[in-house]
């Protein structure tokens, strides 16, 4: 059995390598959890590791990955205070240029491999009446052309997040969902080079349809990153998240965040569409506007 006189709670988060997951888990050992940070590489634990905070291997597509960690918890005396569902990664084009492979690995980790790490733990939450906390997007609430892939995923884990908090309101488990803007992240520059890989092998026929969108997208990737906060700023927001007493059900990061899901409540689609056709359009060849 581990335990510590130090630290009183456990938290989990994954996806915490580099940016905002690996900023997540300094603010929360800040706080004084004891956090189990989910890496893909020894490297990246090294890189991370420090008082209150021990990495720990984990690729959530991975079902062994996900054993042993219910094991760490399992044999640890301290309660689980959070799971902080953070990993993921980026995918867009358009929704008919990207192959169905790439959909199926963008879900199969933004969606299925949170699932499955909230289904294993959740015994160690329900019996610590802890939480769960999952990162979804901006693109979970608003879908704009060329980002379909990415905001499909986010979308699904904002209606399994709606489930969860309703299924487990009577069990003493909160669900909070925070939805962040532009973070500067690596993870855009990642997505951009699968986006100018992916116009390179689309036929005349997509190009000529999509070519101004695709050429788009990596500077308005770019530019909306540029303008996003920064890592230790969202971190202290998802810190909010797992702390707070009585947690709001979402919180959102960074001023486009805040106003773009508040539009979409409000406005007609064919309004929101314009409005976010216009802010990609600004990014395109100056022959294809």
């Amino acid at each position: 059995m581990t335990t510590s006189s130090e630290t009183r709670e456990l938290v989990i988060v994954s996806g915490a390598s580099t940016g905002m997951g690996a900023a997540t888990a300094r603010e929360l050992a800040r706080r004084g959890f004891h956090v189990l940070a989910g890496v893909r590489r020894d490297q990246d634990g090294e890189a991370l590791r420090a008082p209150g905070i021990e990495p720990v291997l984990l690729d959530i597509t991975d079902p062994a990955h996900i054993a042993a960690l219910v094991t760490r918890i399992t044999d640890d005396l301290r309660p689980l205070r959070a799971l902080v569902n953070n990993a993921g990664i980026p995918g867009a084009g358009p929704v008919e240029v990207l192959p169905l492979d790439d959909w199926r690995r963008i879900f199969e980790v933004n969606v299925f491999g949170h699932i499955a790490i909230t289904q294993a733990l959740l015994p160690a939450l329900v019996r610590s009446h802890g939480r769960v906390v999952n990162i979804t997007s901006l693109n979970g609430k608003v879908s704009m052309a060329g980002y379909g892939p990415y905001a499909a995923s986010k979308f699904a884990m904002e209606a399994v997040s709606d489930a969860l908090r309703n299924e487990l309101a009577g069990h003493g488990v909160q669900v909070v969902v925070v939805e962040p803007g532009g973070v500067q992240t690596a993870m855009a520059g990642h997505g951009t080079a699968a986006i100018r890989d992916l116009g390179a092998r689309m036929t005349k026929e997509q190009f000529l349809r999509y070519g101004g969108m695709v050429q788009a997208l990596p500077t308005h990737v770019a530019a909306f990153t540029e303008a996003g906060v920064t890592a230790d700023v969202a971190a202290r927001r998802i810190a909010t998240a797992v702390t707070a007493r009585r947690p709001r059900t979402r919180y959102t990061i960074g001023a486009p965040a805040a106003l773009l899901t508040r539009a979409a409540r409000f406005l007609p689609d064919r309004m929101l569409d314009r409005m976010t056709s216009a802010d990609l359009r600004k990014h395109y060849p100056a022959g294809a506007r």
